[in-house]
């Protein structure tokens, strides 16, 4: 039987420090529980277009499609802000999401209890927090025709379309409520059905594919905005939240803040099972490439770990091992060991990117 395949796309600024940690934890995986994954890495970003002039290469894009999953860094940077929009670092990533055809975004939203003082709200408002957002990604205003910045009269206008068909919909509600059977049987549709079109044939299809397919799976469904203020009022009454591709984007970093850390937030964005049963898969951490730091062992691993581990569990089926290497996390936090970005009223022992890394490994040996 084949070995599971990675591509690793390390990208930009502070990418490649932190998926050097994640490389020396699958080397772990081959030394200590006999899984090798056979790694190929390339460029994504401004890297790829230093080197070849577009922010991801044919070659690359096609070798994305052939493995069982891919594991992003991050992108982006100030050298590249006056690129052109179609060059821009970011244009790789979303051509990766777009060819990829990776349409259910999952955003979990876990608090640490080591980190619950991190948070800007009470410590009981967050303290034992583990939420996802799924986020429809490949459709929605990010991607409706018309779009541009035209002329009309006198004066320049913008247009962006949020355009959704029902099987784009459905998709991810049913990602949604697969995802909710694993978890708590609970689901909250997020939209906007009283000012918007799109919203009313949202939360129609969702509650279509329910009534059809999951009735045992409790629904609800909420206004985005109101959404928006729960998540700051009391967010674990939530457990999945399934929304549309722009309301997705502002709900998750909002949840994100929750828990104290940017740095500490893991992503997958599945597609369709190919041939062999796996869904194409892109995995990355949500932070993003904070070049202010890039170099200076200041970056935190923790989120691009914990996005191999969701690799673990969604493409590999290895759930346990992602258990384990969640725990490891844990663990780690516990004892007290903090980057930069983790340093606080509480103190704590201060750690390089590298030190992480290894204090990870070291609580991994001890999980066996």
């Amino acid at each position: 039987m084949a070995n599971p395949s990675l591509l690793i796309l390390a990208g930009d600024g502070i990418g490649p420090e932190v998926m050097a940690e994640v490389k020396k934890i699958i080397g772990w995986f081959g030394a200590k529980r006999g899984v090798t994954f056979d790694v190929t890495e390339d460029l994504v970003g401004g890297c790829a277009y230093d080197a070849h002039g577009v922010p991801l290469t044919d070659a690359t894009m096609a070798k994305a499609q052939e493995v069982d999953a891919v594991l992003l860094g991050a992108v982006g940077g100030p050298k590249y802000d006056k690129l052109d929009f179609s060059v821009k670092p970011e244009r790789g990533l979303l051509r990766l999401r777009k060819e990829m055809d990776l349409f259910s975004n999952l955003r979990p939203a876990q608090c640490f209890d080591a980190l619950a003082d991190f948070s800007s709200l009470k410590k009981e408002v967050v303290a034992g927090l583990d939420i996802v957002i799924v986020r429809e990604l490949t459709s929605g205003v990010y991607f409706g025709e018309p779009r541009g910045i035209f002329v009309e009269g006198n004066e320049r206008v913008g247009i962006n379309t949020q355009r959704y068909t029902e099987s784009e919909i459905a998709r991810v509600a049913r990602s949604a409520f697969e995802l909710a059977r694993k978890r708590a049987n609970k689901v909250c549709s997020m939209e906007k059905a009283n000012v918007m079109e799109s919203g009313i044939l949202w939360r129609d299809v969702v509650q279509e594919i329910h009534d059809k397919e999951y009735p045992d799976v409790e629904l609800s469904h909420m206004y985005a905005d109101n959404g928006a203020m729960q998540l700051v009022r009391w967010p674990k009454q939530f457990d999945v939240i399934v929304t549309d591709n722009l309301f997705g984007d502002v709900l998750s970093d909002c949840a994100a803040m929750l828990t104290g850390s940017l740095g500490m937030l893991p992503s997958a964005s599945l597609g369709a099972p190919m041939a062999n049963g796996r869904p194409k898969a892109l995995y990355e951490p949500v932070h993003g490439s904070a070049p202010d730091i890039a170099g200076q062992g200041k970056a935190n691993p923790i989120a691009c770990v914990l996005s191999f581990a969701m690799a673990l569990r969604y493409s590999f089926n290895m759930g346990d091992d992602a258990t384990r290497v969640e725990k490891a996390v844990e663990k780690v936090l516990a004892d007290g060991l903090r980057t930069a970005d983790l340093m606080g009223p509480d103190g704590g022992t201060p750690i390089t990117t590298t030190q992480m890394g290894d204090a990870i490994l070291v609580a991994l040996d001890a999980s066996l």
